[in-house]
């Protein structure tokens, strides 16, 4: 069950410890990195046990930061391997995590990493696909959070879990119902389960963000929900009903595969699909129907 929290005051420990080390080193946060900073001990607390970590978990933290959550991840999980794209606050991690000697810090951007190679060049045994692979807790900036998810959910080596937090809205969105579906709803939810945890508002960080946040936790699938052998090609179709998805589904899927309207009708009718509904009403087996009707057509894939 999601919730609110409450804001925080300034005179928090965090936030003296943030300001301390940012002081400490010359730090400014970096606009261009969306880069903030999380200051309210409630919320790095309820992050950390909505990862339900164990001594023998891997954690891949994306966007450490000054490394307030990695430290805490440290001591409950058996390994932590923290990408971190910032050049100077990867170097200052190396420094004031040394104490924890199950913390990689990886200075390298986290969509050029494939997560298997990442647990190959640590030393760690990748299990079978079947057995618990690793877990990812992030911080996301808010303009890399879709990248990020899909990422790590189309990768070979899929995490477990993902608990990270995004824009409130987005979170949303994610979770969403049929009835108010978008691409990035069926993306993830193709992948996994995404559950909004708890509203997280934006004075829970320094500097502030102009919106409100939420923890996410997504449990990912060892396999999809409903039977695809063509991934690209059913996203395609699902991309092309969302091309206009205030549209009814007949017109968005004519603008979108570039076909007559007529030749889209026969397929929603076959799908049981009627076609003055709109994209976001479908849910997932009503694309896997409308997708194995275009397959068996020859009109998709």
């Amino acid at each position: 069950m999601k919730t609110s929290r409450k804001h925080t005051t300034k005179a928090a420990p965090l936030f003296s410890q943030t300001r301390k080390l940012m002081c400490r080193y010359g730090l400014q946060a970096r606009k261009g990195l969306a880069q903030h900073f999380l200051i309210d001990e409630e919320v790095l607390k309820l992050v950390v046990s909505t990862a339900q970590l164990a001594p023998v978990d891997i954690v891949i933290e994306v966007g450490p930061g000054l490394g307030v959550l990695t430290a805490e991840l440290a001591r409950q999980a058996g390994r932590v391997l923290a990408i971190e794209l910032d050049n100077k606050l990867a170097a200052i991690l190396q420094q004031t995590l040394a104490s924890f000697d199950n913390v990689a810090i990886i200075n390298q951007d986290v969509l050029e990493i494939d997560p298997a190679n990442l647990l190959r060049e640590q030393e760690i045994k990748i299990p079978s696909p079947a057995d618990t692979s690793y877990k990812v807790v992030a911080n996301l900036p808010y303009y890399i959070t879709s990248p990020v998810l899909r990422h790590f959910l189309e990768t070979s080596l899929k995490p477990q879990t993902m608990v990270v937090m995004v824009q409130k809205e987005v979170a949303e969105s994610i979770a969403a119902a049929p009835g108010q579906m978008s691409l990035l709803s069926v993306s993830v939810q193709f992948y996994g389960k995404p559950t909004v945890i708890s509203y997280v508002p934006a004075d829970s960080f320094y500097p502030p963000p102009e919106v409100d946040s939420a923890i996410l936790r997504i449990d990912v699938y060892s396999q999809p929900p409903i039977p695809i052998t063509n991934v690209k090609g059913f996203f395609d179709l699902v991309r092309a009903g969302f091309t206009a998805s205030r549209k009814q589904i007949a017109n968005s899927l004519a603008q979108g595969l570039q076909l007559p309207k007529s030749e889209i009708l026969p397929f929603l009718e076959e799908s049981g699909i009627v076609p003055q509904r709109r994209a976001e009403t479908l849910t997932l087996e009503e694309w896997a129907h409308l997708w194995q009707v275009f397959t068996r057509k020859g009109e998709a894939g």
